[in-house]
């Protein structure tokens, strides 16, 4: 039976079908990643790893994006920390949870919101999907990617995405192995479907703890990563002159003038 648990969310859906749980960003037009969100998201997955009935947890977005990333007006220096640390908050509850965590993408899953299924079990995407890690555009840098994207990619693959900020499809985001594989748009649900009624069946025990032991060398080096990327974050790029620039452009709605400091 379907039991609906939104009531208490205002950017987020989550649903229960034991042993499946299915959360959907709901923060039109493109499910912007804000404060908001990063605590709806943080208490639904908290939801969802109590409850032991569940061994499957599915996100997934809307037609248009799956999300289009973190809100930039919150990237000012004055809420940075709070930013980061709400965000984090929920990647580290994807890593550490013992649900399997697949992840379906349509449209734009940018910055943030790319790094969401970067940091899931599995990732089905339509072909047409637009990824990307942009932040560097922004004179900053996306610290789950740079923690944990070139053990999925490859080093080279990861700095070409990083430092070039550029966009890629869906189809070639499951070339590299950010995704398992990628479809067509109306295949999308079939394949995610498929992949849930592969596992939905399995022992909600023995896929936590195969789950624990197929991340165990990962997990002892992630949260130092992240932790260290958030440092450099905070102590080293915010204070610098052109991440300032980059938002004071952004809110002008002009092309950012850097100084290299």
């Amino acid at each position: 039976m379907l039991t609906a648990t939104a009531n208490s969310f205002s950017r987020i859906t989550l649903s229960l079908a034991a042993p499946v749980a299915y959360l959907t960003l709901a923060h039109p037009p493109v499910n912007v990643i804000d404060l908001q969100m990063m605590d709806d998201l943080a208490s639904a997955i908290e939801k969802v790893s109590a409850r032991d009935e569940i061994s499957i947890l599915v996100l997934a977005g809307s037609e248009k994006a799956f999300s289009a990333g973190v809100d930039i007006s919150v990237h000012t220096p004055e809420q940075v920390p709070t930013m980061l640390q709400k965000f984090h908050t929920v990647i580290r509850a994807l890593v550490a949870t013992k649900k399997v965590t697949i992840c379906a993408v349509r449209g734009n899953c940018l910055g943030g919101g790319a790094e969401i299924p970067l940091v899931c079990d599995m990732v089905y995407t339509t072909k047409a999907a637009k990824w990307g890690f942009p932040e560097i555009q922004l004179a900053c840098f996306p610290p789950v990617a740079v923690t944990a994207l070139a053990a999925v990619v490859g080093q080279k693959r990861a700095a070409d995405l990083v430092l070039t900020g550029r966009t890629f499809t869906g189809e070639y985001a499951a070339t590299i192995g950010l995704a398992n594989e990628a479809v067509d748009d109306a295949d999308l649900d079939t394949v995610v479907e498929r992949a849930v009624s592969r596992m939905k069946y399995h022992s909600t025990a023995a896929l936590a703890i195969a789950k624990r032991a197929l991340y165990a060398w990962d997990a002892a080096h992630f949260d130092k990563g992240l932790a260290r990327a958030e440092k450099i974050y905070l102590e080293e790029l915010m204070k610098t002159e052109d991440v300032r620039e980059a938002i004071e452009a952004w809110i002008d709605k002009r092309t950012p003038v850097w100084r290299g400091k």
